[in-house]
Order: structure tokens, then sequence, then C-alpha cells
């Protein structure tokens, strides 16, 4: 079953969110499960919200890449992601 995944990161910005998505590369390699993928400056740094198949297939993805890539890149945030998810009752793609 799909499910939404609402992350909050403190302290980041764009510049360190996008250097960490050039890391990720995720255009170029997409996650497996990936159905939808936005992100943008919230109050005090950087918000996600994304879709995926599961949210096992989330958690593979970011306890991988992601942590790999924040390593790499020497990013910091205030604290742990804030992840949040939620049940998705649908999914319209036009």
């Amino acid at each position: 079953m799909a499910v939404g995944i609402r992350i909050k990161m403190a302290g980041v910005n764009q510049e360190q969110f996008d250097k960490v998505n050039a890391h990720v590369n995720p255009m170029g390699d997409p996650p497996k499960g990936i159905l939808f993928h936005s992100s943008g400056p919230i109050d005090g740094g950087w918000g996600i919200i994304d879709f995926w198949e599961s949210r096992e297939l989330f958690d593979a993805f970011f306890g991988s890449r992601v942590q790999a890539a924040v390593a790499a890149t020497g990013v910091e945030m205030t604290g742990a992601p804030d992840v949040k998810e939620f049940p998705v009752h649908e999914i319209y793609k036009p």
C-alpha cells in the first residue's frame, strides 16, 4: 500500500539540499518505489513530501543512499530529520 512521507530537516537550506540531492542522483538513478517527490523551504529548514509504494522502500532508500550522501557531502542538520508517515487514499497522475 502506498504511503506519504513528510520530512522536515531543521537547519538545512537549498544549497545544502541540492548538494546532497546531486550525490543521491535520483533523476539519473531513481530509487525503487518512489511515486512522487517534492521539496522546498520551510520555517527553519527544508521540507520534503514524497509518495512511496511502501514505507519499507522509503526506509531502505533513506537508510542507505540518503545517509551515505549526507555523510559524503558533510551537510549537517540541526538534529535528526522529523519523518512522518501518512496513509494515501489515492494517487492521481494527469
